[in-house]
């Protein structure tokens, strides 16, 4: 099974959920979101196919966030893309959907 994590190895909850996808034996990408941000496109099309509106993966700890909080879909998106430390993590994709991986074992639904 392939995998894609958004990933930040400074988050316990990130390394723990890449432990569980590598423990499952899943082929998987990490992408490091921080240096790699990912365009308002991509999330987009993850958000969808998670079943999640934007603003479900707007990680509301950052104080930016908080001026986010009534804004629109592609407002949300553009924002992320362009900051985005603003994007709840982890984020992970495999071919059965896509989840926030908290907590971790949230991963185990698309295995």
């Amino acid at each position: 099974m392939k995998a894609t994590i958004l990933h930040n190895p400074r988050c316990s909850k990130s390394r723990e959920a890449l432990a569980l996808l590598t423990d499952a034996g899943a082929d998987v990408t990490v992408i490091e979101y921080l240096k790699t941000p990912p365009t308002a496109q991509e999330l987009a099309r993850l958000y969808a196919k998670g079943g999640m509106s934007p603003h479900a993966g707007l990680r509301k700890a950052e104080p930016e966030s908080r001026a986010l909080a009534d804004a629109d879909d592609a407002t949300i998106l553009a924002a992320m893309a362009a900051h985005p430390i603003l994007i709840e993590r982890p984020l992970i994709e495999t071919d059965k959907g896509v989840v926030i991986g908290r907590p971790p074992e949230a991963v185990r639904s698309i295995l």
